[in-house]
């Protein structure tokens, strides 16, 4: 049965590779093809000979998701895709334009099991972890087909990364390998909702990469109503496990703080966050609510204007690093979720809400 050669770190390929007789520096020939050339069909890899072109089609598959749908921005670039994976089974991708970057929005799972009442991708159902290679492969993926260089990584697509750890892990230190893709650890980003366990074990198993939390509101009471995992993790043992993280890695730690009208956008709630963050070298990312269908009580539309505003100062205030996000792809259908809830839609593979 074939392997797929993208789950395989490097020193692992050098092993399987040697099984089938072949030298180290072939796997370099072959990351080269992969990574750097774009080129996935071993036949096309023509500085290995034939024979070792038949071995390597015979063990092994390059697999790279099959483009289902594409969507490009008129304002920023900002490109959403949805793959089908081997199985059928379809996840999203999100490339975001910056001046002096291009950095890829990966996802980890297909679906998600968290169910986060604002996040389209939970309203979707989950169905399984991603393998590293799938994870990877993302990244080769929107290369091809947007002929960019990708320099910077965050795991903040579909899924909670932290419940899909060990291939997580996997696929950052494949990324990260100088003879594939070779991206910094720096410049990678591992974005949860919280598992305090695998937050402090992150910090001994990648103390490069960052992190960032999506805590959205600053209270058990109102964070169970956003995000159902808070009811066994709650806020205070998240916060407790990245102050731990930061006495490891010294790193500073961003929050994710999705703000909804009139129900964590208070000063209250500012000031309420502020003061769980006192110690913390922590940056706030407030970010106004995307268009979603609400699946509960609580009402999802954005804050106003002079509420979002208010909130920062208030940060600000207590000398809390914060910034008001700027919105990127607008005009398509940007939102985590959202393109492949529509496609599911469509094929009548989850149920419409009235």
């Amino acid at each position: 049965m074939k392997r797929n050669l993208l789950n395989y770190q490097y020193e692992e390929l050098v092993e399987q590779f040697g099984i089938l007789g072949l030298e180290r520096y072939r796997v370099d020939q072959v990351y080269d093809w992969v990574f750097k050339k774009k080129v996935f069909d071993f036949s096309a890899m023509t500085n290995l000979s034939k024979e070792h072109r038949r071995l390597l089609s015979e063990n092994f598959d390059v697999l790279i998701p099959k483009l289902l749908d594409m969507q490009v921005s008129a304002i920023d670039k900002t490109t959403k895709f949805l793959w089908e994976l081997s199985d059928g089974k379809t996840i999203e991708s999100v490339l975001l334009f910056h001046p002096d970057r291009v950095t890829a929005c990966i996802s980890t799972q297909v679906g998600c099991p968290v169910k986060c009442v604002f996040c389209a991708t939970g309203q979707s159902g989950y169905d399984r972890n991603l393998s590293a290679g799938e994870i990877v492969a993302q990244v080769l993926a929107m290369e091809l087909h947007r002929k960019v260089n990708i320099g910077n990584i965050v795991f903040m697509g579909m899924g909670e990364p932290l419940l899909n750890y060990e291939e997580v892990v996997k696929s950052v230190r494949i990324l990260h390998n100088p003879k594939g893709k070779g991206i910094s650890m720096r410049r990678i980003t591992i974005s949860t909702v919280g598992i305090p366990e695998k937050i402090v074990q992150l910090a001994h198993d990648l103390p490069e990469v960052k992190l960032a939390i999506s805590l959205h509101a600053p209270t058990n009471y109102k964070r169970d109503q956003l995000v159902p995992l808070n009811k066994k993790y709650s806020v205070e043992e998240i916060i407790h496990a990245v102050k731990e993280y930061q006495r490891i890695t010294k790193n500073r730690v961003t929050f994710e703080y999705v703000l909804i009208r009139e129900f964590n956008d208070f000063a209250d709630d500012a000031e309420k966050l502020a003061e769980l963050l006192r110690g913390i070298g922590a940056y706030v990312n407030l970010i106004p609510i995307n268009p979603v269908q609400s699946t509960g009580s609580i009402i999802l539309e954005r804050p106003q204007h002079w509420a979002l505003e208010r909130f920062k100062e208030i940060l600000e205030k207590h000398n809390v690093e914060c910034e008001i996000r700027r919105e990127k792809g607008t005009d398509i259908d940007a939102a985590c979720g959202q393109l492949r809830r529509r496609h599911l839609l469509n094929a009548g593979k989850v149920e419409r809400k009235v």
